[in-house]
């Protein structure tokens, strides 16, 4: 296994796992990028306390798709050949970084993501039902719209080859940021492969900040940047991915 690639975690007030969820990716990958997206509860004076990681700042929170973003641009900016973004509160499991960076390379996959949906694990949890509600209902608009065959359309551990974000223009800063993401992947055929992760929740009372915890607020948001983001195609877009996806 090649050293390549970069994981990438967006980090806002996560003080209470950001040290043992760090401690563990750290085993699994050789570069480690955090983007602190303006914390105030200590989580940036104890980024600061290591030596063992990157760290970009926003002086102030722009949002998980702006963190995303700032990830991108420095996995672009440096030459990584892949990057793999993982979250920090716990939920996603660091030890299959490694086989996230085997299955774009094997499979040729510009974008593999995970699918806490395509296989089930002895060790899953039941996600609270209004957030699995709103999952599926997105993500069957994104297949039905652009020929994907998705199965979690907002799942945050994927992997990515570098040269195919290079493709794209990502201007959405909030948590539907990932939604763009996938229009602008069928705009330009990217190749998509999805492996299975475990369905784990640890908190399921986790807020989304603001008006977003409200449901009906939540799925209209997302709908309003799927909609934004289709009116921007341009006319010669290719919309369906077909075979591409796996």
């Amino acid at each position: 296994m090649h050293n390549n690639y970069l994981t990438a975690l967006p980090v806002f007030n996560e003080v209470l796992s950001v040290d043992s969820v760090l401690n563990e990716v750290i085993r699994f990958s050789p570069n480690v990028l955090v983007v602190d997206d303006g914390s105030t509860d200590g989580t940036s004076e104890k980024l600061l306390a290591r030596d063992d990681i990157l760290i970009v700042s926003h002086v102030v929170n722009r949002g998980y798709g702006a963190a995303l973003k700032t990830a991108f641009d420095y996995a672009i900016e440096n030459n990584y050949e892949f990057l793999i973004t993982i979250d920090c509160d716990g939920q996603h499991e660091p030890q299959r970084i490694q086989q996230f960076v085997t299955a774009c390379q094997n499979t040729g996959a510009d974008i593999v993501s995970g699918s806490r949906y395509l296989k089930s694990f002895e060790c899953d949890t039941p996600p609270p039902q209004q957030r699995r509600r709103i999952n599926h209902a997105i993500t069957q608009t994104l297949n039905e719209k652009l020929g994907l065959g998705l199965t979690d359309a907002f799942c945050g551990f994927k992997a990515y080859r570098v040269e195919a974000l290079r493709q794209l223009d990502l201007r959405e800063s909030g948590y539907a940021m990932p939604l763009e993401l996938w229009v602008q992947a069928a705009c330009h055929n990217l190749a998509v492969v999805e492996v299975a992760v475990p369905l784990i929740y640890l908190d399921a009372s986790r807020s989304f900040g603001n008006k977003l915890d409200d449901a009906d607020i939540r799925i209209a948001y997302y709908n309003d940047v799927m909609n934004r983001s289709f009116a921007a195609l341009p006319d010669d877009c290719p919309k369906m991915l077909g075979d591409r996806v796996g």
